[in-house]
């Protein structure tokens, strides 16, 4: 099983832009550190959609790169990316599985108070359990 640990802050956050997005998809990068198969997400990164139409994603390089360089210089990596589906399931649709490609890499997909969490791997999405601890 795929586990997920993400602070309630940061849940809020995401839950909070896709609101702000409006009609919009919000978009963004995961920070954290990966042991086999848990994510543990430490930050967030928010990006710039540039996508020209409003169902889509797409995170503006500038954007990435800047968090590239932050993650790296906390000691962790990129582990995943977070968007939302405005009028949509939090569900990956067959155009995030079409724009999908690394292996290995979480993905948060917000859809009005919902927050799901999926894995590609090996060419399809699998859906990841969220856990909770006390640190």
């Amino acid at each position: 099983m795929t586990a997920v640990s993400l602070p309630a802050d940061l849940r809020a956050q995401i839950l909070c832009q896709a609101q702000a997005a409006g009609g919009g998809e919000c978009c963004g990068l995961v920070e954290g550190r990966r042991d086999g198969d848990h994510f543990r997400i430490l930050g967030l990164y928010p990006a710039r959609n540039l996508a020209a139409a409003s169902d889509r994603f797409e995170i503006d390089p500038l954007d990435h790169l800047a968090a590239v360089k932050k993650a790296r210089a906390n000691g962790c990596a990129l582990i995943g990316c977070y968007h939302s589906h405005p009028n949509g399931q939090a569900e990956p649709s067959a155009t995030d599985l079409a724009g999908a490609g690394e292996e290995d890499f979480l993905w948060l997909i917000a859809a009005g108070e919902r927050l799901n969490a999926f894995v590609y791997r090996g060419g399809r999405f699998t859906g990841a359990e969220w856990v909770t601890s006390s640190e």
